[in-house]
Formats: structure tokens, sequence, C-alpha cells
């Protein structure tokens, strides 16, 4: 067992202020945040800075990551980022016969601790991951293929800010029950039934985050310390694609367990040779009582069909759709629109890629226009977005993968290309696929486009769809979400009997709306302690992030009670 370098009293007076204002923010949905977005933040109390912490991941190429965990039966690696930089990273293979059995002694321990200061601990781990922001964004970036800016907030403090909005959660579900109480029932003439009653969370056994290659860091936070706070232990499998991220999020939370007095082993990591594809048998396996998933549908089913044995929470994929009305800010909405579409290249899960428009066209501020105007009026506004290639470069980053390509390459095939892609060049990394997004027209009323825009292309691909009028969009809006999902739903209009249609089917259907956005806040967008990212209510996803049904089934609460003293 670890020696303590760090106690509970020490963690607690260090960090209980700030797990009080995270469990203010879930209660106001106020903004809050105490991870700083601006990369000059850094370098102070400890934290890197840019310079530091570019010299920390360039330090991280060509080594080899030893965890000290056991069952370390060999070494893997192979990532090579979507800058065309060969990481060289080697990670250890573990022995799951050896490794999960170590990973559940630690168990007791950890559930003896109590809530509290398992979510300091956890708040330990994630200030220690913060002050190395600027390597994590260099490691996001190179494994993910998001540009600089995006990997540093996304995959630093808005990634922290879920992983610490999970741990807020998951503390407040764990003391709604009393961890002791006296109960007594009258009896009438006779003596009182009198009980000591003791409650103690217990959690589910071992989980596993199947992490994700877009967004290790801020897809996998929730689950790792969602499940890490409510008593677990969590076996990190990350994407073969890219594993720095959450390594170093594993070798992190292995030092401060560790520096706490708490077996290291309650965090670990499972790296896979090229092809051995070990989800499938990690998930199966009777120690795993909990997944948590982010990726393609057709795995995501098939977790949920299989991994019986555990809770499994998934985010799968959906078909984003934006119903376009009317507006009273066209500028603005031509604005908004492209940058939502433009974002990552379109690599995230909440990226509109269906815009329903009806043929006839739309009322605006600048008089009428038509589909084939607002079609227009929109590819020109992504181009104007996207013309100087210095911002094009720091708005896309680069595609994540040659899926991505592809599906990027077939899209003009499936209609009248409305904005066709063009290639930019990386000027530091040449290596780099950079491309600008496709918009292809498609008409609603077409069965044979119904295949195109009823699928999700994941990537810098939409649809500009053509609908008889709204009504109908609002009804494909239904057909869409109830049959494909949806993670984010937009709309603009000016009609107030519009506006409440889309708010039904979104009720109806489970889907987070947002409603004309024509400022710095976008569809695809969403801030820790406020949005909910996903419902759990329709087939994108069975869970949100976060809220507390997503921590509430990682541990069960036992009770024991005996006849209170001195009374029968």
């Amino acid at each position: 067992m670890a020696t303590a370098e760090l106690t509970a009293h020490e963690l607690i007076a260090k960090h209980r202020p700030t797990l009080d204002q995270a469990l203010e923010a879930i209660r106001t949905r106020a903004y809050w945040s105490p991870h700083p977005e601006h990369p000059k933040a850094y370098g102070e109390n400890g934290s890197l800075d840019a310079a530091a912490g570019k010299a920390a991941f360039d330090a991280l190429l060509g080594s080899r990551l030893d965890l000290g965990q056991p069952g370390t039966d060999g070494w893997v690696g192979g990532e090579t980022s979507p800058y065309g930089v060969e990481l060289g990273v080697e990670y250890p293979h573990a022995d799951l016969d050896e490794l999960l059995p170590a990973m559940r002694s630690g168990m007791r321990q950890w559930r003896d601790a109590g809530a509290e200061t398992r979510a300091v601990v956890c708040l330990e781990i994630l200030k220690r991951i913060s002050d190395r922001t600027h390597e994590f964004a260099h490691a996001v970036m190179h494994t993910s293929g998001q540009a600089f800016m995006m990997a540093l907030q996304a995959g630093g403090p808005h990634a922290q800010d879920r992983g610490l909005e999970a741990v807020a959660y998951a503390y407040v579900e764990q003391v709604r029950t009393p961890d002791n109480a006296e109960w007594t029932k009258p009896q009438g003439k006779r003596d009182p039934l009198a009980l000591n009653k003791r409650f103690t969370p217990v959690p589910r056994g071992i989980a596993l985050l199947i992490g994700c290659n877009t967004f290790p860091t801020w897809n996998g936070y929730p689950g790792l310390f969602a499940s890490l706070a409510t008593g677990n232990a969590v076996l990190v499998k990350p994407h073969p694609r890219a594993v720095l991220p959450l390594a170093l999020t594993v070798q992190v939370a292995r030092q401060v367990l560790t520096e706490a007095g708490f077996d290291p082993n309650l965090v670990a990591l499972a790296a896979e040779r090229p092809g051995e594809g070990i989800a499938k048998t990690l998930a199966t396996r009777p120690e795993i009582r909990i997944i948590d998933y982010t990726g393609s549908t057709e795995f995501g089913d098939w977790l949920e069909a299989n991994a019986r044995q555990a809770q499994v929470y998934t985010e799968k994929a959906g078909v984003n759709t934006v119903v376009v009305d009317s507006t009273d800010d066209y500028k603005g909405m031509l604005s908004n629109l492209a940058f939502s579409l433009s974002l990552y290249s379109g690599q995230m899960c909440t990226t509109p890629q269906n815009l329903l428009i009806p043929r006839d066209g739309i009322r605006t501020d600048q008089g009428p226009k038509t589909y084939d105007e607002v079609v227009a009026d929109l590819a020109r506004a992504v181009d104007g977005l996207l013309g100087d290639d210095a911002r094009a470069n720091a708005l896309l980053g680069a595609l994540v993968n040659p899926d991505v390509k592809a599906r990027l390459a077939a899209a003009p095939g499936l209609g009248e290309v409305a904005l066709a892609s063009r290639e930019i060049t990386h000027p530091e990394f040449p290596g780099a696929v950079v491309r600008t997004p496709v918009i292809v027209k498609l008409d609603g009323a077409k069965p044979d486009d119904e295949s195109a825009y009823m699928s999700e292309c994941f990537g810098p691909v939409s649809f500009a769809v053509a609908v008889d009028s709204s009504a109908d969009a609002v009804e494909l809006l239904r057909r869409t979400v109830r049959e494909k999902g949806a993670m984010t739903v937009g709309a603009y209009t000016t009609d107030d009997e519009v506006e409440q249609a889309v708010q039904e089917v979104c009720f109806d259907e489970a889907a987070q709306l947002s409603l004309n956005l024509t400022g710095g806040v976008y569809v695809n967008q969403t801030a820790a302690f406020s949005d909910f990212h996903g419902s759990g209510g329709n087939p994108a996803a069975n869970a949100a992030l976060c809220d507390g049904a997503f921590v509430a089934s990682r541990f069960r609460v036992v009770e024991v009670r005996r006849e209170a003293q001195g009374l029968s």
C-alpha cells in the first residue's frame, strides 16, 4: 500500500472550495469555470507555460511511457499525427488476467475513504492535468487533428470542466443518503422498535473507458471521473490513434493516487497491439461492470446488446439538423452557420449536417430569400470565413483519418454541389490533410436523396435539403431525431408557431435545441456546468453529459442495520 504524502485533510482544505463552487454551478446553471481558456494564463504556480509545455511534449516523442502497471507483457505504439508527425511513443501492453485483479485490490480502501475524499483526490488529479494544459494540448492536437487553439481549449480546460462536473454530480448523488440514521418506530404501550442504520455507497466494480479519436479528453473525462469519484477502478482503453492524451491522464492519476495513499492501480491503461481489437474482449469480461463509450453506432449498439454484465453509457452517431424558417439577422445567421460547419472540419458529434430550407424560400431582415439564394449566400459565408489560409488552418485543423477524407471525396456524387471543398496547405505541417467543407444540395421530396441526408456523414459535409414548407421541415426533423438521433438541433425562425412546433419535437424526441444563434455561441458548442451534452433520450446517445443519471448507477447504497444499543 502506498504511503500518503497528501492527507485527506490537506486535500479537503485545498479543493473543497472548488468542489463547493462546482456544486453551486450545477445548481444555478450559470457560467463558471476554474480552468482558464487563454494560453497566457499558464506559467505560474507550477503550471507549464507555452514553451515549457511544448518542450514537455517534444520530450515524449520517441519515448517509452512506463506507468509501472502490473501485468505488463510488452510494449505497443504506432500513433501518427494527422499533421504527419510520427509520435513514436510506446505504452505498456497489459496481461488482463494479471492487471484486472490488481485493479480490484485497492477498491475496498477507496470505497471506505468516502465520497468527499474521493472527490478531492479527483480534483487534485484535474489540477495536475490543468497545470500541464499546454503539454496536453499538443498531445490532443497530434492525435485528433484539432488545430492548436481548439486542442488547448477543448482538450484542456473544457475537458477538465467536464471532468469536474462529473465529480460534482457524483458527490451530490452519493451524499443524498446520510451515512447514518437512528430509526425509531413507536409501538404504543410497548417499547419502541429502534435500529441503527448505516448507509454506504458501494462501487459496481471496474469501469472501462473506451476512448475516441476526435476528443479523447473531452469525451473521456466525464466517464473516467464519474466512475472514479463513485469508488470504481477505471481501466482506460484509448482509441489506437489517440493514446497519448489518455495515457498521460492515467500517468497523472496514478501519481496522485499514490501520493494520497491509495493503490495506483485504481486507474490503469489498456493499450493494444495493431489490429488486436481488445474493446470487445474487455467489454464482456465479468470484471467490467461499467462501460463508457463514444464512437460509431454499430459498436455502440453491439456494446448495449452484448455487455450485459455492465452498465453501458454510449454516445453514438446522430444526424444533427437545423430548421431554417426565417430570421431577423440574415447576416448573423449565415456567419454563425458558416462557423459551425467549419469548426474542426465538421468532425464534432454536434456539428450540423442537414439544413432544412423551404424550397419557396425564407423571410429575412434583408427581404425574401429563395432556397437557392440562401444556399449560395451560405456558401459565400463559408468561403469568406476560410478565404485566408492561415485562418482556415486555425479553424479547420486536419482530417482525423482516411475515412473522413473518403466521405468528403464521395460527397459531390450525392447531389448538386453548392460549395466545393478545396485543399489547404499547412505551413508548419506539410503532411496535414486540410480540406474546407462541402455543401451539397438535396431534395427532401426525392427518395434517392433521402439515403444521403438520413445517414450520418461524419466530417466536413453538409446537406442543404429543400423541403415543401416549414411544417414539412418540422416533420422531417421529428423523423430524423426519432429514427437516427441527434446530439444537437438548431432552428432559425421569427414565427412563434414554428418555434413552438420545433420545441415540441425536441421535447417529444428528447433533443437539445438552440434557437436563433447569430452571435458568438454556436450550436456545436456546449458549456460544462450549464449545458447538457446529449439527452440520453434519442438514438444518438443513451446518456447526457452530465446529469444525475450519468453517475447514479455507477454505485449502489448498501444498508447495514442493527438494533440500537439498550433497546429491544
